[in-house]
């Protein structure tokens, strides 16, 4: 699932410390999943779209996967 994480953090002139620190997670957490390496949970990924001040479908682009 793609992300609009680290756009919309650097448009708020947030570190991923920063971030990290108000979603109560460790920078490489957010490193991880603005890399598309780690899918959050739930629970963190409506922390993310809080602290951004989005929706969590303006943060998050899910793409299906059709199989054929």
């Amino acid at each position: 699932m793609d992300n609009q994480i680290k756009e919309l953090r650097k448009s708020k002139k947030l570190s991923q410390e920063d971030l990290a620190k108000t979603c109560e997670v460790s920078r490489q957490t957010i490193n991880a999943i603005e890399n598309n390496k780690y899918d959050p949970s739930l629970a963190l990924a409506f922390q993310l779209a809080e602290n951004l001040e989005v929706s969590i479908d303006e943060l998050f682009i899910y793409q299906s996967r059709r199989i054929s």
